[in-house]
């Protein structure tokens, strides 16, 4: 039995040394889509905080601040077709899949040219284009959804696969082990993501589960499992890419990304429970400044050609605020749109 201690002795593990990073040969253009993808995130979500904190964006809000190689090395492995869900940490996952920050920043204002038309806000990100099916508020609710896409797609033959995005904290809820059953029962394509950051909400892993190699859990049910050094975008790729393509011959995969978040669990939590050395030396090994050394370490990339990036990212984010701001409210009437599939409901006519 674990005895209690300060929350100081139970810090979450760094999955890797300092000195790990990318270690294959890496294409250029390759390189400067992860970068490009990472640096957008990250400057949305700083605008985001930046919004919050002015009272432009209400409601929750909860940021992806140091977890960008999560969502980015993912995606870059899958096809178009493939299908994803997650929690509520999600403003990254849309932008990652090619959504335009502006649609994005619009939802975050609540706007009628939001993403989701303003309806869904912060927690909630749907693009049906793209594949996204959410962005979902309750804990683990995105679990066995992600299953029934899965099963979906196996019943249709489509050779697609569903990544399923999870904090560690979903992993204690009882949807969890029985998507895990239910996925390694059916031969389902899947593939179930841990974003380990480390604390689920305020509480660290070591203080809430016995088991704190979390990618351990699949063991129970005989499922393909490893943990994935996450603050490096090539690692996630490589260990993404053949998950999924083992899910696509029938064999799920359970993955724990050991990543790190800079800010608290939502813009309104000021992170008490960690000690302000703690974050300062998790940046060293920030996954947009391993990325870029290696670019520039390796001449994949100049320095010029980052900074050009880079600028163009800032424009891009300052034109979504500006197509935000200027954009209309949804009316009062639209409450009524979009919520029964019948357009003639009843109640929308008493």
């Amino acid at each position: 039995m674990k005895t209690s201690a300060s929350i100081s002795e139970h810090l979450p593990r760094d999955p890797a040394s300092p000195q790990q990073g990318v270690d294959q040969p890496l294409d250029k253009g390759q390189g400067l889509h992860w970068y490009a993808q990472m640096q957008r995130i990250r400057k949305f979500e700083e605008k985001a905080d930046q919004l919050y904190g002015q009272q432009r964006i209400k409601g929750f809000c909860h940021l992806y601040n140091g977890q960008e190689a999560c969502v980015v090395g993912a995606v870059s492995a899958a096809r178009p077709e493939d299908k994803h869900i997650t929690a509520y940490r999600d403003h990254a996952h849309p932008l990652a899949l090619g959504t335009p920050s502006k649609l994005v920043m619009a939802e975050l204002l609540g706007k009628a040219s939001g993403l989701c038309k303003g309806r869904g806000g912060s927690m909630h990100m749907f693009d049906r284009q793209r594949n996204l099916f959410g962005g979902h508020g309750i804990v683990g609710a995105q679990i066995p959804l992600g299953v029934g896409i899965a099963f979906a797609e196996k019943y249709r033959k489509t050779n697609h696969v569903c990544l399923t995005y999870m904090g560690d904290g979903a992993v204690r809820q009882g949807a969890f082990h029985e998507s895990l059953n239910l996925a390694m029962l059916y031969a389902l394509p899947i593939v179930f993501l841990i974003e380990n950051n480390g604390y689920a909400m305020g509480t660290s892993v070591e203080r809430s589960s016995n088991v704190v190699e979390l990618y351990r859990l699949g063991a129970a049910y005989h499922m393909r499992s490893l943990a994935v050094d996450a603050m490096s975008v090539a690692h996630v790729h490589q260990a993404v890419a053949q998950a999924i393509a083992l899910a696509r011959s029938g064999q799920p995969s359970l993955l724990e990304l050991n990543t790190y978040r800079y800010k608290g669990h939502s813009v309104s939590d000021p992170a008490t429970y960690r000690k302000r050395e703690e974050i300062v030396e998790r940046k060293k090994r920030d996954p947009i400044l391993l990325l870029k050394t290696h670019l520039l370490e390796q001449h994949i990339a100049t320095e010029s050609e980052l900074q050009a990036i880079d600028q163009k990212i800032k424009n891009e984010i300052e034109e979504a605020v500006a197509f935000a701001e200027a954009s209309e409210a949804p009316s009062q009437q639209s409450l009524y749109q979009e919520v029964y599939a019948q357009a003639d409901y009843a109640f929308l006519h008493s």
